[in-house]
């Protein structure tokens, strides 16, 4: 893989739980860093007829990796993503959402810093069983 590609890890339904909720979640992704506000962008609709299949796009300028969390799954970890030096630091991908709930963006920076973007989605039909 060149130092242009992007990854993604979609993290499966049945997999453990690396943390006990979305803010252990968040703080095995940083490292213990609070993350602070802004810096991060998601687009992403703000009702969704369907949890099964949430289309969400999230980039954070000057980001080496990208995680996504959703506070009101079984499992908060969603999917994280890593850049390299040639790419664009922007991801899209289609999300379960087991209810309404918020969706958690956290970036890494390239100084190390951590930044976070928060968006509120409702969801009329959950996806997640």
């Amino acid at each position: 893989m060149s130092g242009a590609a992007a990854f993604a890890a979609v993290l499966p339904a049945g997999a453990p739980r690396a943390a006990n909720g979305v803010a252990e979640a968040i703080a095995a992704f940083t490292g213990g860093a609070v993350p602070r506000d802004g810096g991060v962008r998601i687009e992403a609709p703000e009702l969704a007829d369907n949890g099964g299949a949430v289309p969400v796009r999230v980039e954070a300028e000057g980001a080496r990796r990208i995680a996504l969390f959703a506070d009101g799954n079984p499992n908060p970890g969603v999917a994280r993503f890593a850049f390299g030096t040639l790419t664009p630091p922007a991801a899209t991908i289609r999300i379960r959402l087991a209810q309404s709930q918020n969706v958690i963006a956290v970036a890494e920076i390239a100084d190390g810093s951590f930044a976070r973007a928060v968006r509120q989605i409702a969801v009329t039909v959950g996806g997640c069983g």
